[in-house]
């Protein structure tokens, strides 16, 4: 059953906000770094707001964007040369869909920042550090671009094709296509409002669903036949070695959904699919949809962060195959 979203903010917030960035002169957007369909469809909607006002901006992301999201509106503006960005030449700096500025690759510019600079959340993760002069931050919501749909009609944004694909685009990905428990009713509906207002709901589903190539479906049925169950605490796991993924010749973005389809796994509290991203670097995907587990509750443990029910970290080490298992070394 899909739950009911909470009203999480006043009008006053939004309204505010929308002022400071319709008075800013330079802003700079930024998302995390390996952004999902979430983050580029989020930034990609303040894009279209500042195209429409006709201010000056940046957007940067530390890793490029990837390519079935290129359908999306002012995806080629993006940029993730860091040497591009003058941090100091903004007014405004808008991080949006990061949980945590650490994630941007402009922590210490975005802590450091001069006085007369602004910085602005759109978020819906729970929050993380503070820093952000303007906090819009829904953890109820299901994507950032949910946030957004409301901050857009909080401030009278007339809604476009190119505003609804964004806003779709982000509920999709972040929910799995409505079936993961952060989906609520207020999502469907918003959902429903941006297929009238021209969403193209075959285009999104063939470029964030339909995507794999045969290497990375091969990567797929390698890693599900690997999936083990922890009795002792009925955790199912399973990793994936970076040599398979180069064997494979699998990009990042084919493998972004595999963790939320191991989550479909039956009667289990909670999966974890544990990936080598790096020589020394692990990332970790925690899911559950056990009405009674927080699995951001470990993921903060490790460093990570995330939601009640989808949640990540970053360690350092490698996978050693054990007799029966994995270790960490």
């Amino acid at each position: 059953m899909q739950k009911t979203a909470t009203k999480y903010m006043d009008d006053k917030t939004f309204k505010e906000t929308f002022a400071r960035i319709i008075n800013s002169k330079n802003i700079l957007l930024t998302i995390h770094s390996r952004p999902d369909g979430d983050a580029i469809a989020s930034i990609c909607i303040l894009m279209e707001l500042l195209e429409g006002y006709k201010k000056k901006f940046t957007a940067y992301s530390q890793d490029k964007t990837p390519h079935q999201y290129f359908y999306l509106p002012h995806t080629e503006k993006i940029i993730s040369d860091k040497t591009a960005v003058n941090f100091l030449d903004y007014d405004a700096i808008i991080a949006l869909d990061c949980g945590s500025v650490s994630r941007t690759g402009l922590a210490e510019e975005i802590k450091h920042r001069n006085n007369d600079q602004l910085f602005i959340e759109f978020d819906h993760h729970p929050k993380m550090d503070d820093y952000s002069d303007f906090e819009n931050r829904c953890p109820e919501c299901a994507s950032t671009t949910e946030v957004l749909y409301h901050f857009l009609k909080s401030n009278r944004v007339s809604l476009n094709k190119n505003y609804a694909n964004c806003i779709l685009t982000g509920l999709l990905t972040d929910t799995g296509n409505f079936l993961f428990p952060i989906t609520s009713d207020q999502s469907i509906n918003i959902a429903s409002e941006m297929l009238i207002h021209g969403a193209r709901f075959p285009q999104i589903m063939e470029n964030t669903l339909r995507n794999k190539s045969l290497g990375a479906m091969r990567l797929w049925g390698h890693v599900l036949s690997s999936i083990k169950i922890n009795k002792k605490y009925n955790i199912a796991f399973s990793i994936i070695q970076r040599e398979e993924v180069e064997k494979n010749n699998v990009s990042d973005e084919e493998l972004e959904s595999l963790s939320n389809f191991i989550s479909n796994l039956h009667d289990v509290r909670a999966i974890l699919l544990l990936q080598e991203v790096g020589l020394d670097e692990l990332k970790g995907s925690l899911r559950t949809a056990h009405s009674q587990i927080d699995v951001s509750k470990l993921a903060r443990l490790l460093g990570g962060g995330g939601h009640t029910k989808a949640a990540g970290f970053r360690i350092g080490g490698r996978l050693l195959k054990t007799e029966n298992s994995w270790k960490i070394i």
